[in-house]
Formats: C-alpha cells, sequence, structure tokens
C-alpha cells in the first residue's frame, strides 16, 4: 500500500488555485486577470480554513479556561472557533464575488410550437 505525501500548505494552496481556475476557465480572459487576487485569495483561505477545521475537530470548540490560579475554570469558545466562523464568512463573500463574475447563460428561448399545445386547448 502506497503511503500519501502530505502536501505542505504551498502545495495545497497552489493545487487549490489550479482548481478554481479550472472551474472559472470558461471566464473572459481579461476578467479572469482581474479576479486572480480573489482566487488566490480564495485558495489560501480554504486551505487555512481546513487546518483550523482539523483542529477543532480534534481539540473541540470550547475550551475550560481561567483568568487566575484562584477562579475556577469555565468553558467558553475557542479563539481557533471565532477565527474559523470569521474566515468562512470572509471564504463565502469571496466565492460569491467570484460567482458574480462568471457571465451569465441566457436562458434558451421556448421551442416552436409543435401544435401540440393548441390542439390539447382546443379539446376543453
Amino acid at each position: 500500500m502506497a503511503i500519501k505525501k502530505e502536501l505542505t500548505k504551498e502545495e495545497r494552496v497552489k493545487k487549490e488555485v489550479n482548481r478554481l481556475k479550472r472551474i472559472y476557465k470558461e471566464m473572459p480572459k481579461d476578467t479572469l486577470l482581474v479576479v486572480e487576487g480573489l482566487i488566490v485569495e480564495a485558495a489560501d483561505l480554504r486551505v487555512r480554513l481546513e487546518d483550523i477545521r482539523k483542529d477543532l475537530d480534534e481539540n473541540g470548540y470550547d475550551e475550560m479556561f481561567s483568568q487566575s490560579e484562584n477562579q475556577d475554570p469555565y468553558e467558553r469558545e475557542r479563539p481557533q472557533a471565532r477565527r474559523y466562523i470569521s474566515m468562512n464568512k470572509n471564504y463565502q463573500s469571496i466565492m460569491k464575488q467570484l460567482g458574480d463574475y462568471v457571465p451569465k447563460i441566457p436562458p434558451e428561448p421556448k421551442k416552436k410550437d409543435d401544435g401540440f399545445e393548441s390542439f390539447v386547448n382546443k379539446r376543453d
């Protein structure tokens, strides 16, 4: 059984950039140049989100916290959980912006009437 090589963060970002570029390859070239920064930022955010998500899955969203040794610890949200939520909002916003740049495909015009509809409507 082959051992899967763990990719570095930079390799994972590059792989995600390539994936996003394949998705948006139909975009006009001048528009693609404009959104290049958004694609790179989205790829970086996605890799960071995956790392934080892995940490949250392993260690949970909450932790026991105490201001000093004399106080009883209480449960609070981990800073990583807040960071994950904030970064996820940013990622979703960037993906929405990228989606807005995709050219809209006009709906296909209705096909020419073949007479069936008028035949059915006359029968009533």
